[in-house]
């Protein structure tokens, strides 16, 4: 095609609007800030909130097009709209539309008040959209790192010790994992001669493997990149310290939006070689999946600090979502999104009610901010706060009728129903290991006496509404999952299933 002959519609721009849509607001923000600098955050966060809907209304339009003429691609084919991208975007939208309004909190959430905390959100969440929505390996990297170098820069304005640590030590692991993404990509690109995920797919299979070893270099590479992202062992230990340095939204923030965009990736990049056989890649998921659940619980059980123990958490939830990329079936996949769409309710609810209790200044014997101790006794001082910290503990560790249960539930039939029972076996030893770590706490809640010297600064009646509002979000979507599952799950399985995965 001559570029006389190129027209609009055959660019399709449908498919660049939902990513398009942040990145234009971020430089609005930073436009009006240049113009008339000083305004309050509160129109930020409107205006934040503005463009999120805006994306979501053009993702819910994507999804429509998509439902009628099935996968798209668009801008020269390296835009790819199929419900993977779908899915995954909304959960990345949904979740940032939660997040926002938790900057309203008061001042603890300092650096909201520069508007370049809104512009870098926006362009990260963009970042985000590019890497889900695309098998192109060139524009994958391009989505990763711009939302790397935005979320770097959002660590560090939290603007503590901790925090500057956190954003280095995240810096350096994402620098080496961007590293390791373009050594494995070079590698296939030299294999394949192409640097589309369905083209590399459809040569390796025609040339029946042949150089099965360099593929082999090339997956391992990608397979410790997307590791580091995902925080898989041996590539977890960042994490702990990344959580602990953040503020408690981000580092609930973290815990679910990178890792989606991370999981679609992943199961673009892998799933098609699972499909293949390669024996030696199922081994060596199926190891990393098994270690990565068992080693983070066990981790979790003597933290001594709640904030790292989620963290763990977090790695061990991982691990068990990864065990989808494993199986391999439409009905694993399936289980992926739903999983996600579940623990996007509970974490966020979960480190949203540890920013209550967040102190600048840890009085005297107090070694962290999030200590045990310090939630002893919560019922007597702040009955709600403890009943809602402990739903979010009881839905974590898998417990029915909560709305992790049937995330898990749903995961372990797919290991099963796809040949993998021994796995299936050790998730739900993993589940029963997690569950002491989360009842410990509510244990700490409800069982101990008040502590005068870690006492918890927990009251939901003097919280603002902004806050209010989000920990009922997720606390009703935590107790009234289940009355969902059904259409949440077909819905789910529609898009999975029509994308070919």
């Amino acid at each position: 095609m001559n570029p006389v002959d190129i027209s609009i519609e055959s660019l399709n721009l449908v498919t660049l609007a939902p990513m398009l849509i942040p990145i234009v607001g971020a430089l609005f923000i930073l436009i009006i800030d240049m113009i008339k600098g000083g305004l309050d955050r509160s129109l930020y966060v409107m205006l934040s909130l503005l463009f999120l809907f805006m994306d979501f209304a053009a993702l819910l339009n994507a999804s429509d097009i998509f439902t009628q003429s099935g996968t798209m691609m668009g801008v020269f084919d390296v835009m790819l709209i199929d419900g993977l991208a779908i899915l995954s975007q909304f959960i990345i939208v949904g979740a940032s539309i939660l997040f926002i309004p938790l900057v309203l909190t008061n001042k603890r959430f300092h650096e909201s008040s520069y508007p370049e905390f809104f512009a870098l959100f926006l362009f990260m969440i963009g970042g985000f959209q590019f890497m889900v929505a695309t098998d192109n390996l060139i524009l994958i990297f391009v989505g990763l790192e711009t939302a790397s170098l935005a979320l770097y820069t959002l660590i560090a304005m939290h603007n503590r010790d901790r925090s500057f640590e956190a954003a280095v030590k995240y810096f350096t692991m994402g620098a080496l994992a961007a590293g390791f993404y373009s050594f494995g990509s070079m590698i296939l690109y030299a294999l394949t001669g192409s640097v589309e995920i369905n083209q590399i797919a459809q040569v390796l299979e025609a040339d029946n493997y042949a150089n099965i070893g360099f593929v082999l270099i090339g997956v391992v590479f990608l397979l410790a990149s997307f590791g580091f992202k995902l925080s898989l062992l041996p590539f977890h230990t960042w994490a702990p310290d990344i959580y602990e340095g953040s503020s408690a939204p981000m580092a609930g923030y973290m815990s679910i939006v990178p890792k989606i965009a991370a999981f679609v990736v992943s199961m673009r990049l892998f799933e098609f070689l699972i499909h293949s056989d390669i024996v030696w890649l199922e081994v060596i998921l199926y190891i990393i999946v098994v270690v990565t659940m068992t080693m983070a619980n066990i981790w979790a059980l003597v933290q001594t600090d709640v904030k790292r123990m989620l963290a763990y958490s977090s790695i061990s939830h991982a691990g068990f979502v990864m065990a989808a990329i494993l199986i391999a079936t439409t009905q694993a996949n399936s289980a992926l999104f739903l999983y996600w769409i579940l623990f996007s309710f509970t974490n966020l609810g979960s480190f949203a009610m540890l920013w209550i209790s967040r102190e600048k200044n840890l009085p005297p014997g107090q070694s962290s901010d999030q200590s045990y101790e310090k939630f002893s006794g919560l019922v007597k001082t702040s009955p709600v706060a403890a009943s809602i910290m402990a739903l979010f503990m009881l839905s974590l560790a898998g417990l029915p009728p909560f709305a992790l249960f049937w995330g898990k539930m749903y995961m372990i039939s797919s290991a099963i129903t796809g040949g993998y029972t021994v796995l299936a076996l050790i998730m739900a030893l993993n589940s029963a290991i997690a569950g002491y770590y989360y009842l410990k706490l509510i244990v700490y809640m409800f069982m101990k006496e008040p502590s005068v010297a870690h006492q918890a600064n927990v009251n939901i009646g003097n919280i603002t509404l902004s806050l209010k509002t989000i920990i009922g979000i997720a606390a009703v979507g935590t107790i009234f999952a289940f009355l969902a599952i059904n259409p949440i799950l077909e819905f789910v399985t529609s898009f999975v299933y029509n994308s070919g995965y």
